[in-house]
């Protein structure tokens, strides 16, 4: 991950080395070699994607410096990424915050007590209904995490409680119901602890003006106030990332062309499944970045 850009870009490899210095750690080893169980622990996860995404968006802007976002959007982590981009928060401080925000999500909620699953081929609104039928009947924690698409939602909760609404889904109708193989069930109310850690430690960061709107999470809508953006950072721990919504917001500001800049593609694949007349590039490896200058020239 994110190999191949580095060693093509110095711009992107500054990036790299600044994430080893920040973290005291060598991270880029890990993302450049690591194994894939290292790789998936969130604490390493989080700012592993970060730092790519970040080193990406360099590369990008190296070859085409005129180049500027009109709005920018991320997907949970990927908001950090967004802040990053229109200069909200400095790099290093990024990087450091999102290692913290994955070592408190997993600590949050003992191992086994807690999980995520996808809902695929259901609407929001027959999920949440789900939801709300199994917390009234087991009192449990069961929410939607994320708003994927119109047929794809992720609920979070506790174990017990996932998996009774997996059933009732299945019963309304769903395609499937897939387990995810997280550290922590994240996006909800059972994060509130690591909501409180970093608000703390999010105290003593500077958060700077930001050069473009961000379309948050919590809200879905474009921001632009800096005073804002802790207090969002820290509400997204437990709050739904509300996807579909943020994407007909970015259709009704008239965006048509998006960059999903950093590893994979998943995003690209949501927004087809939303919209498809957003069309996004990705950046995922150098190949990409090349298709992705060569379609914006």
């Amino acid at each position: 991950m994110g190999r191949s850009i580095s060693e093509a870009y110095p711009a992107a490899r500054e990036v790299f080395e600044a994430a080893d210095d920040a973290l005291q750690t060598s991270l880029s080893k890990t993302i450049f070699e690591g194994s894939e169980d290292e790789l998936k622990q969130t604490a390493v996860t989080q700012p592993a994607i970060l730092t790519t995404s970040v080193a990406t968006l360099r590369a990008l802007q190296a070859e085409r410096p005129d180049l500027k976002p009109d709005f920018v959007a991320g997907h949970s982590l990927g908001e950090w990424s967004a802040l990053v981009a229109v200069g909200a928060l400095d790099f290093a401080d990024a990087v450091r915050l999102v290692q913290l925000r994955g070592r408190a999500m997993q600590e949050a909620v003992p191992a086994g007590e807690g999980s995520m699953a996808a809902i695929l081929g259901l609407d929001i609104e027959t999920v949440q209904w789900a939801c709300d039928q199994v917390v009234g009947e087991t009192g449990g924690i069961v929410a939607p995490a994320n708003m994927n698409s119109h047929e794809q939602t992720v609920i979070s909760g506790s174990t017990e409680a996932v998996e009774r609404t997996g059933e009732l889904c299945a019963e309304k109708g769903a395609k499937r119901v897939v387990p995810l193989p997280v550290s922590a069930p994240f996006h909800c109310s059972l994060m509130q602890p690591a909501a409180h850690r970093l608000a703390e430690a999010l105290q003593d960061i500077e958060v700077h003006p930001l050069s473009a709107p961000v379309i948050g999470n919590v809200e879905s809508v474009p921001y632009t106030e800096a005073h804002r953006v802790k207090e969002l950072l820290v509400r997204q721990v437990t709050a739904p990332v509300r996807w579909v919504e943020s994407i007909h917001h970015a259709l009704q500001v008239d965006v048509d062309v998006g960059v999903e800049v950093g590893p994979g593609r998943v995003l690209a694949g949501l927004v087809r499944r939303i919209n498809r007349s957003l069309k996004v590039h990705s950046t995922e490896d150098l190949d990409a970045l090349k298709k992705t200058l060569e379609a914006l020239a």
